[in-house]
């Protein structure tokens, strides 16, 4: 049962669609959300979009305004348990509106969401800066040809 190396776990979770952001509460709470991202080396971006929401006050944005550490998790389920792997990202974020890195953020975000050609990205946008990439997988993973 394979550790994954860091470039491993870094390409499995960006190959993902969907991941869980963790964050924490001033209280000590954890909190988890599903989000969509995109992975530029090793920062990853995830953004406030216009779907309906109950409030644009999201927790998430004033738990990192408190406390920046956080940890993004994608994993891969099936009934064949060899096929079973997760990644995750540990880093440091910060919210930003700042017109460029949002300009950026919502590119990579549209490249890899087509949805959001329907859904607009308003901001503001969540920057993690990974510090740690780890993963795990239950069985190697397939070598690329050339390698």
């Amino acid at each position: 049962m394979p550790r994954l190396t860091p470039a491993q776990a870094r390409e499995r979770l960006a190959g993902a669609r969907v991941a869980r952001l963790a964050t924490t509460s001033p209280d000590g709470q954890p909190h988890l959300v599903p989000v969509t991202f995109a992975v530029a080396g090793d920062v990853i971006y995830t953004a406030v979009d216009g779907k309906p929401k109950t409030t644009r006050e999201l927790r998430r944005l004033g738990n990192i305004g408190n406390h920046p550490a956080v940890a993004v998790l994608a994993d891969h389920y099936e009934e064949d348990w060899a096929a079973l792997w997760w990644a995750r990202a540990d880093g440091s974020a910060f919210v930003t509106a700042d017109p460029a890195e949002l300009a950026g953020a919502v590119r990579l975000l549209a490249a890899r969401y087509p949805q959001y050609g329907e859904v607009a990205l308003p901001g503001p946008v969540i920057v993690i800066q990974v510090t740690a990439w780890t993963g795990w997988a239950a069985s190697a993973p397939p070598v690329q040809a050339g390698s």
